[in-house]
């Protein structure tokens, strides 16, 4: 009987043993890049600093505008060469707002104007130049 419990514990021991290593193998999942090596982070400029600005940015890369005390949702855009760029209007969803931005496109050089809803606040225009990653 005490032989029989020895090898019921050492069978046991065998088996958990064997599943610790299992688990201690590397998996064949990880991936070969690390994961996020592809994220490019936004660029952020306050808008009363854009004015005749020039701005460089990548391909994939946003240009984030903090409005300031002016509403998200006041500033509409134009870019010159679609192409290029193009611009994200700032909205709000429920109780977060998103800033308005631009978006970059494709290697080249545009023109950027943004406007605002509110009276007396004069465009701001600015030159957006993307290159490749």
């Amino acid at each position: 009987m005490r032989m029989t419990k020895f090898l019921a514990a050492a069978a046991i021991v065998a088996v958990a043993a064997a599943g610790l290593a299992g688990c201690a193998s590397g998996s064949s999942d990880t991936p070969a890049t690390p994961i996020g090596t592809n994220v490019i982070a936004p660029v952020t400029m306050e808008a009363n600093d854009l004015q005749g600005a020039t701005v460089d940015l990548v391909v994939g890369q946003v240009l984030n505008i903090n409005t300031g005390d002016l509403a998200v949702d006041s500033y509409t855009g134009e870019v010159a060469d679609a192409s290029v760029a193009t611009f994200v209007a700032g909205h709000k969803d429920d109780d977060v707002e998103f800033n308005p931005g631009v978006q970059a496109l494709a290697a080249g050089k545009t023109d950027v104007t943004m406007t605002n809803s509110n009276g007396g606040i004069q465009p701001l225009s600015f030159t957006v130049v993307v290159s490749a990653k």
